[in-house]
């Protein structure tokens, strides 16, 4: 266990230097190149600033995690060299998968590809992941089902696959919401896999979080004005909701029923600390529909908006849902051992849904404020 959480920092600490080392290369190439997200009426932020910071993601996950494999090897260490051949097919599907997603996300940043074209791209790497071993067999109670058929598991997790990717993809909204949200979720499953022992995916939970610790340090407190400042672009947010759904589909796939030492449904664990993104795209998806029929078509009524509209700064309301997704983790933890999954899955959506009326009700008494704000300012301007 103590080489396993030696290998775990290690890869973090690797991902934080060579993120480093990497990211501000990428801001310099983009400025000479001026390759920018130009502001426009739909987005938030101000001024010329590069959204390739996900270029870094992928090569800094990939070499620091091999990078640790392969000192384990040199040093004869069984217990790494074991766990790696056990867990090597899945890792070099998903390996592959990833691979495609982030070229598929660079030529998105660069060049643009078409959503029809991506979501292709999604389904094949959904399949390869599959191929690898890892797909949804069993529900751990949700609908009282538990082992289920690949008739039903494997379709279920195609749609998973696509479905957490663009989750992830679509929350990306404001400085720092991705990367904070996929954080947690990183924490969370690097822990999960030491406690049931599996180091490979442990390693690769940390050098993820790694490089986003590394890479939300440029995203919001870097100064545009001094090309500090990036965004990840499609490259890392596509690349990071594989990552995440990978890593939630091990937790299913290897973990028993409860998790050693906190005793938390499997599904409840993998599920908890996407809540946040996973059911906003939901509640957005199905409003775009209500509203003018084209679920794909970009809008500002996502959460973060909605917080943003109320009067906050970015900054707030990010941290606003990063901790509100740690607190979601936190009590599905504790309450998983005491609650049946089925009643802590309408307890989350329950919470979620008064959330969400709270914030529109809240966002409507400020803009009424702002309006009444400015009709007295036209009256006494006009006397």
């Amino acid at each position: 266990m103590i080489t396993w959480i030696l290998s775990s920092i290690s890869a973090m600490l690797l991902s934080i230097l060579f993120a480093g080392i990497l990211i501000p290369q990428i801001l310099l190439v983009s400025f000479r190149r001026r390759l920018f997200d130009e502001p426009d009426e739909r987005k938030i932020h101000k001024g010329a600033v590069p959204r390739l910071g996900g270029i870094a993601f992928t090569p800094v996950i990939c070499f620091s995690v091999s990078l640790i494999l392969g000192l384990a090897y040199l040093v004869g260490d069984k217990s790494v060299e074991c766990a790696m051949s056990d867990n090597a097919r899945a890792v070099a599907f998903g390996y592959c998968s990833l691979l495609m997603l982030y070229l598929v996300g660079m030529a998105d940043d660069l060049i643009g590809v078409r959503y029809r074209a991506k979501f292709v791209a999604q389904i094949i790497c959904a399949v390869l992941v599959i191929a690898g071993g890892l797909w949804i067999n069993n529900l751990h109670g949700v609908f009282g089902l538990h082992h289920i058929s690949p008739f039903l598991g494997v379709p279920l997790t195609i749609l998973i696959v696509v479905y957490v990717i663009n989750a992830i993809n679509l929350i990306d909204g404001i400085d720092g919401l991705a990367s904070g949200l996929s954080s947690v979720a990183f924490i969370l499953y690097g822990v999960t896999f030491l406690l049931i022992g599996k180091p490979v995916y442990a390693m690769i939970s940390f050098s993820a979080l790694g490089v986003l610790l590394q890479f939300f340090y440029y995203n919001v407190f870097g100064n545009p004005e001094k090309r500090k400042k990036i965004f990840m672009g499609d490259t890392g947010s596509l690349t990071i909701g594989l990552l995440l759904v990978f890593l939630g589909l091990t937790i299913l796939q290897y973990a028993p029923e409860t998790i050693p030492v906190f005793g938390t449904n499997a599904l409840i664990l993998a599920l908890s600390p996407l809540i946040i993104p996973c059911f906003d795209v939901v509640r957005v998806f199905f409003r775009r529909i209500i509203r003018h029929g084209n679920p794909f078509l970009p809008d500002k009524t996502h959460i973060h908006h909605k917080i943003l509209a109320i009067g906050f700064q970015q900054r707030t309301a990010m941290s606003l849902l990063v901790l509100s997704a740690t607190l979601f983790s936190v009590f599905n933890i504790v309450l998983s051992k005491y609650i049946e999954v089925n009643i802590l899955l309408l307890l989350d959506i329950a919470a979620w849904t008064l959330s969400n009326n709270f914030l529109t009700k809240m966002r409507l008494k400020h803009e009424a404020k702002v309006k009444e704000a400015e009709e007295n300012h036209t009256k006494n301007s006009n006397p």
